[in-house]
């Protein structure tokens, strides 16, 4: 049975796209971990180095792998649950598996499609297309730093950090600001007239 795993990377993020990696293992999975530079593991639970290397020895696996993104123009216009099931749906069509397991807990109308809440701690698939989209989302970010430095996303990956906030109340936001998501956050973060 082709498995396929799939998760997003970006989805609390103040700034930048949200990417999602989907991933098929053609081996056996007992046998993935020995062929990795180091431990495959959520990718929240990896340096920045230990992330890259990972990536970086795709190209001598047996794994295929696709990435999306979904804008931030879109986000701002469809909104983050939209944008969510979105890229999800778009990588699910564009790959051919039997079975696809999603990270978190959203709900498919598609029967090949399953949910694991925790996915990127317990199933190898989920675990590199967590570690895959993280590392194209944080490059992408850096970029995109090096055109509005005053940010910080070289940093904090678009991400609502408090330099991040404090350099939008500075600056404003820009194009790749998700500005209804960021309105929300700060109007629950500090009170009126701060």
């Amino acid at each position: 049975m082709k498995i396929c795993g799939l998760d997003e990377c970006g989805r609390g993020a103040f700034a930048g796209p949200l990417v999602a990696a989907a991933v098929i293992i053609n081996c056996d999975l007992e046998s993935i971990p020995a062929l990795l530079p180091v431990p495959l593991r959520d990718s929240k639970k990896l340096t920045e180095i230990q992330r890259n290397k990972i990536v970086a020895s795709l190209p001598k696996l047996p794994v295929i792998y696709k990435i999306a993104e979904i804008s931030v123009s879109e986000i701002n216009q469809f909104g983050m649950g939209w944008a969510n099931r979105q890229i999800f749906d778009n990588l699910i069509s564009g790959i051919q598996a039997n079975l696809f397991i999603v990270d978190g807990n959203l709900k498919f109308t598609n029967p090949a499609v399953r949910t694991l809440i925790k996915g990127d701690d317990k199933c190898y698939q989920v675990m590199l297309a967590s570690i895959i989209a993280k590392v194209y989302r944080d490059n992408l970010m850096s970029k995109l730093h090096q055109d509005f430095p005053e940010y910080g996303w070289d940093r904090n990956s678009g991400y609502g950090t408090a330099e991040h906030i404090q350099a939008i109340k500075q600056f404003g936001q820009n194009l790749h600001h998700r500005s209804q998501y960021i309105a929300s956050c700060l109007s629950r973060q500090w009170p009126r007239g701060v």
